[in-house]
């Protein structure tokens, strides 16, 4: 999105607490990714528009989009997977000091092992929130059908790859052709598969926003 108009859109977002903008600032100051506003106000429309009690987010990071997530809707719970050690003492420590009522649980480790793992214990959850490893989406994507409820949206983050996508692979830097070739693929799946119906959106990075089919999964 233009920077000019992503700034001016901002400006309707309801004000967050000061916290969250020193752990974003930090969090930029120390190179790591966290949402954008735009997208975490997108994320809050979803959680109050669809009553969402249960949460699971895959890439914490430092607990900034779990945070704005339980500052956005004050009865959610939030399960949220992260493998990086540094991040988890991060988000361990934000959590400690903001997460006052308890909401967020940090699970750590491998997100394919988790996921699995939930899966086996047949967890269920009404939103799902995708920044992770973008060349295993469309893996973590078929965990996420078994463990939302139907009708449960999934919401993927960061699917334009700051523009990448919309190149040739070959017109793509060597290193970042299999995540440009993998998000292709990812986006085909989910704006073709008849599990989901989804629409992608040209907020922050780019959100593809998929609806678990009902109909074939009451």
């Amino acid at each position: 999105m233009d920077e000019r108009m992503e700034v001016f859109l901002e400006t309707f977002l309801e004000e967050m607490p000061e916290y969250l903008t020193d752990i974003e600032f930090k969090a930029q100051k120390e190179h790591v990714p966290v949402i954008r506003r735009l997208t975490g106000g997108v994320l809050i429309f979803f959680l109050r528009a669809f009553n969402v009690k249960k949460v699971l987010e895959i890439g914490t990071a430092t607990g900034y989009s779990a945070l704005y997530m339980a500052e956005g809707k004050d009865d959610v719970l939030i399960d949220t997977i992260e493998r990086v050690p540094g991040r988890i003492e991060q988000a361990k420590d934000n959590f400690n000091k903001y997460d006052r009522k308890n909401r967020i649980n940090l699970i750590a480790g491998d997100a394919l092992n988790i996921l699995k793992e939930l899966s086996e214990k047949e967890k269920k959850y009404d939103l799902v929130f995708m920044d992770a490893s973008k060349g295993q989406y469309k893996i973590f994507a078929e965990y996420v059908l078994k463990l939302l409820n139907p009708g449960g949206v999934m919401i993927t983050d960061n699917v334009m790859q700051e523009g990448e996508i919309l190149e040739s692979r070959y017109a793509v830097s060597r290193r970042n052709r299999t995540i440009h070739t993998r998000m292709r693929e990812y986006l085909y799946y989910i704006t073709h598969s008849k599990d989901w119906n989804t629409m992608i959106l040209p907020v922050g990075d780019g959100i593809a926003v998929s609806i678990k089919n009902r109909e074939r999964w009451q």
